[in-house]
C-alpha cells in the first residue's frame, strides 16, 4: 500500500498495484498527446483532445468468454492477468493507452447452452465472471446501471463498466428471467445469435416467424419497460423491422456494420438504417474484417467508410463503436486491439469529422440512447405493471 499525506486533508491510502498501473497509464497518455504534437499530426491531437473529456464507449467486448475459456487458466480472471499484456485483444494497459472510457462488457452465451438446457446456468456464470473482474481490479473497472453512472464513473478515472447480453435464449422464455438479468446489472439483451430462438428470427436462420412473434414484441416492450436497451445485431431483417416498429425507446446495434458496402447477413440495410432517426437508435460500427471489407485484407479505412457511411445516410448522430474485440478471430490493420481508438477517430477528423461530431461518435450518441431508454423506463413503469406474457412451446 502507498500512504499519501495532504497537510490538512485526510490521508489517503491507495493499493500499490492501483498507484503503478494507473501512473503508466498517465504516462502513457501524456506521452502519446506530446508524440502527436511533436508528429505535427493535429488529427491524432484533435482526436487525443476529444477523448481527454468525452467517454469512449465500446459496443460490445467479448472478454469475458476469451477468459472462461483461456487455455492456460479458464475461468480464473486473476490467472489471465489484465494488469500485463495478454494474449487477447484487451488488458488495462491497452484500455488505458485507448482511451476507452466506457465498455458494454459482453456476457455471451453460445446458442448450444440453449440445445444442451443450461443456457440460464451459463449466463449468471458469465455474469458472475464479469463481475469478478470488476471486483478484482476496483481501480479500473466499475458496475454502471445508468448513463449517470458512466459520466461518474468516467470522471472518477475508471472505466465504466456495463454488461450487454448476447443471445435471447438466455431468458429461456421467462420474463421472470429477463428481469433478474436486469436487476443483476445487464443493460442490453441482443434479440437473437446465431439462431433463432422460441421468439425472434436470428440472420442465420432458418426463418421460423417472419420476425418476432407475438411473445417476441411482448419480451421488447418489457425490455422497455425496464430500461434495457433492445440490441438487434446478430437478428433478420424481419426481426429488426418488428422491433423497431414495436419498441417505445431507442434500440441499437452493438456490432453490427453496412451492408450496402459489405454484403453479410449481419450488416444492416439500409433500409433498416434510415429508420434510426425516428427511433433515436444508434448503429456501433463493428471491426470484424468479414463485416467491413468485401475482399482482401480489411484496413483501419474500411472501416472509417462504414462509419462515414452511417453519418452521410442518416446523420451523425446515429453511429457509435461496436469492437467485438476478444470474440473475433481476426481482427483489421491498424485496429488490432483496444488501444487503437484514437487511430479511428483521428482518421475520421483526417476526413472533415468536427470534433462535435467525433464527441457523438466516440460517446455521446450511446449515452442519448441510455437517457431516452432510462426516461421510457420511468415512463412505463408508472403505466404498467411488469407482464405475465408466456409463450407455448410445443
Amino acid at each position: 500500500m502507498i500512504q499519501i499525506e495532504m497537510s490538512g486533508r485526510p490521508r489517503i491510502v491507495v493499493p500499490l498495484r492501483w498507484f503503478a498501473t494507473t501512473v503508466l497509464a498517465l504516462s502513457s497518455a501524456t506521452a502519446d498527446y506530446a508524440a502527436a504534437q511533436a508528429s505535427g499530426d493535429p488529427h491524432m491531437e484533435t482526436a487525443l483532445r476529444v477523448l481527454a473529456t468525452t467517454p469512449l464507449i465500446d459496443g460490445h467486448n467479448d472478454l469475458a468468454w476469451e477468459i472462461r475459456t483461456s487455455d492456460s487458466a479458464p475461468r480464473d480472471v486473476r490467472a489471465y492477468g489484465l494488469e500485463g499484456r495478454t494474449v487477447g485483444h484487451t488488458d488495462i494497459p491497452r484500455l488505458r493507452r485507448g482511451r476507452v472510457g466506457g465498455q458494454f462488457w459482453s456476457v455471451y452465451v453460445p446458442v448450444w447452452a440453449m440445445e444442451q438446457g443450461v443456457a440460464a446456468r451459463t449466463q449468471l456464470e458469465q455474469i458472475d465472471l464479469a463481475l469478478e473482474v470488476f471486483r478484482e481490479h476496483p481501480e479500473h473497472f466499475e458496475l454502471a446501471r445508468t448513463a449517470a453512472d458512466v459520466e461518474r464513473i468516467y470522471t472518477e478515472g475508471k472505466i465504466a463498466s456495463l454488461l450487454g447480453m448476447e443471445g435471447g435464449h438466455v431468458i429461456e422464455n421467462s420474463m421472470g428471467a429477463l428481469r433478474t438479468y436486469f436487476e443483476l446489472g445487464a443493460r442490453y439483451m441482443t434479440l437473437t445469435h446465431s439462431a433463432s430462438t422460441d421468439w425472434a428470427d436470428s440472420s442465420e436462420g432458418p426463418v421460423l416467424h417472419g420476425g418476432l412473434n407475438r411473445f417476441g414484441r411482448e419480451v421488447v416492450l418489457e425490455m422497455n419497460r425496464l430500461g434495457m436497451l433492445v440490441d438487434i445485431s446478430h437478428a433478420s431483417d424481419a426481426t429488426m423491422s418488428d422491433a423497431l416498429e414495436t419498441s417505445e425507446a431507442p434500440v441499437m446495434f452493438s456490432h453490427s456494420s453496412v451492408r450496402a458496402l459489405t454484403e453479410h447477413h449481419r450488416n444492416v440495410p439500409d433500409s433498416i438504417l434510415r429508420r434510426l432517426p425516428d427511433n433515436g437508435g444508434v448503429i456501433m460500427i463493428a471491426f470484424y474484417p468479414p463485416f467491413v471489407r468485401q475482399q482482401g485484407p480489411a484496413r483501419l479505412s474500411d472501416v472509417a467508410d462504414h462509419i462515414d457511411y452511417v453519418r452521410s445516410l442518416v446523420g451523425a448522430d446515429h453511429v457509435g463503436f461496436g469492437s467485438d474485440f476478444d470474440g473475433i478471430p481476426t481482427v483489421v490493420e491498424g485496429l488490432e486491439d483496444v488501444s487503437t481508438f484514437p487511430a479511428l477517430l483521428a482518421e475520421l477528423s483526417r476526413r472533415g469529422w468536427a470534433e462535435s461530431e467525433l464527441r457523438k461518435l466516440a460517446g455521446e450518441n450511446i449515452l442519448r440512447v441510455m437517457r431516452e431508454a432510462e426516461s421510457v423506463a420511468r415512463r412505463l413503469q408508472r403505466e404498467r405493471s411488469p407482464s405475465l406474457a408466456r409463450i407455448e412451446v410445443r
